[in-house]
C-alpha cells in the first residue's frame, strides 16, 4: 500500500455526525494549515482511498483530520469506529491554500470546510494576528474550537445552510480583512467567489480548495 503507515492516537467526536481522527506525525511530515492528505486503508480485501484537509494549527507530534460520517459511506464509518492504535497510510502534504504564519485571516466555510478554516485561524491567532471565522452548516462542528477562539477576540459568524444573503453580507463586511481562504463543496465556494466579486474584491486572490 503506498503512503507512510502512521497510528491512530485518537478519535473524538467533535460535532453532529463529524468526528477528529488524531494521528502521529510520521517524520519529516511538515504540513501547512490548509493542506491535505491522502488517507488509505484496507476494507475486505479492498484498498479504500479518501483526501482530508487537516484541521489542526500544527504537526508537531500529531495531526488532526476532520471526517464527516456518511453511515453509507466505505470508509468513515469504519474510521469513527477506531478506538487508537490502529494504522492507516497517507500520503503528503499537498495542496496550495497555506497558511505560514504571516498576516491577518479571513476563513471562509461550508460544512465539512470547518476543518481547515479553524486551522487556520488558530495558526493566525497563535501568531498574533487577526482572524475572522464565516461558518454555514445547519450542525456545526468544532464549536468549542470557533468559541474559544471568539473569546480571544476572533470575529466568527455561524450560518444557517442555504443563507446565501447573510454569507453575502458577511463577505461584504469582512472579506478586505485579511487574506482570504475558501473551503466546502463546488456550489459554496462559486457562491463565495461570487460575493466576493460582487462587493468589489477580487475573488482570483481568495485561497480557494473546492472539495468537489
Amino acid at each position: 500500500m503506498e503512503g507512510t503507515e502512521v497510528t491512530v492516537e485518537n478519535v473524538c467526536e467533535v460535532g453532529p455526525e463529524t468526528i477528529a481522527l488524531e494521528l502521529a506525525t510520521p517524520e519529516g511530515f511538515d504540513a501547512l494549515p490548509g493542506q491535505f492528505v491522502v488517507l488509505r486503508t484496507e476494507l475486505d480485501g479492498e484498498e479504500i482511498t479518501r483526501y482530508y484537509t487537516i484541521s489542526s494549527p500544527t504537526v508537531e507530534e500529531t495531526f488532526e483530520l476532520t471526517v464527516g460520517i456518511d453511515p453509507d459511506g466505505d470508509l468513515s464509518p469504519w474510521l469513527a469506529d477506531l478506538e487508537g492504535g490502529e494504522t492507516v497510510h497517507v500520503d503528503g502534504p499537498h495542496g496550495q491554500s497555506t497558511y505560514e504564519g504571516a498576516g491577518d485571516v479571513v476563513a471562509v466555510a461550508g460544512g465539512p470546510g470547518v476543518g481547515p478554516a479553524v486551522a487556520i485561524a488558530e495558526a493566525a491567532h497563535q501568531a498574533g494576528h487577526e482572524a475572522a471565522v464565516i461558518y454555514q452548516d445547519d450542525e456545526p462542528a468544532h464549536r468549542d474550537r470557533l468559541e474559544s477562539l471568539e473569546a480571544a477576540g476572533a470575529d466568527v459568524l455561524f450560518l444557517a445552510d442555504g443563507d446565501d444573503a447573510s454569507l453575502a453580507d458577511a463577505i461584504k463586511t469582512y472579506h478586505e480583512n485579511g487574506q482570504v481562504y475558501v473551503f466546502g463543496f463546488a456550489d459554496f465556494v462559486r457562491t463565495v467567489a461570487d460575493a466576493i466579486d460582487d462587493a468589489d474584491g477580487d475573488a482570483d486572490e481568495a485561497l480557494i480548495e473546492n472539495f468537489g
